[in-house]
């Protein structure tokens, strides 16, 4: 099997949040226009794609990223001050997403899991996520989410020299 790479870029989502555990200025809610790099690796498909990046519009992953990183401002489930939080978002003065903890590196980790799980469903498991870089836009600040090893199953049937099937499974 030859694996191919290829890349996409998800840019200008305008995120406002806070590490409240934090003991600098990132606990006072600020925000940057987060980008998403994704790497894909997979085989070739007929058309010689990884993975056709038309395929984000028409399996909704655009959208999913608009409705969590687009205008809105995401609180960890755990912070203090959520009510405060939702009771600017009943308000209308924002939109208000929770995570079990904010930042760059769960929000890489979060994608990674939406696209990841997506497309090896679209493909048949053709094609996975290798890792995804998110970026504080207008900073030199990234981080990386690439999981240490995929756990992903299979089983491969065989037949030895007898003609007795041999079947053996993978993670």
């Amino acid at each position: 099997m030859t694996n191919f790479n290829s890349t996409k870029i998800f840019k200008g989502y305008s995120t406002a949040f806070r590490q409240w555990r934090a003991d600098s200025h990132c606990q006072y809610i600020h925000g940057y226009a987060l980008n998403f790099k994704v790497w894909f690796e997979g085989e070739l498909d007929d058309t010689n794609y990884v993975y056709d990046f038309g395929s984000f519009k028409r399996n909704g992953i655009k959208k999913t990223l608009s409705e969590m990183f687009d205008h809105t401002t995401i609180i960890a489930e755990d912070d203090p001050k959520l009510e405060t939080f939702k009771q600017l978002d009943n308000d209308g003065l924002i939109q208000l997403r929770t995570m079990d903890s904010v930042g760059c590196e769960k929000y890489a980790e979060w994608v990674y899991n939406l696209i990841d799980d997506k497309i090896y469903e679209e493909t048949d498991g053709r094609v996975g996520v290798m890792k995804v870089e998110c970026f504080e836009g207008g900073t030199d600040n990234s981080a990386i989410y690439e999981p240490k090893e995929k756990t992903t199953e299979y089983t491969e049937q065989a037949y030895n020299n007898n003609n007795i099937e041999i079947t053996k499974t993978f993670i």
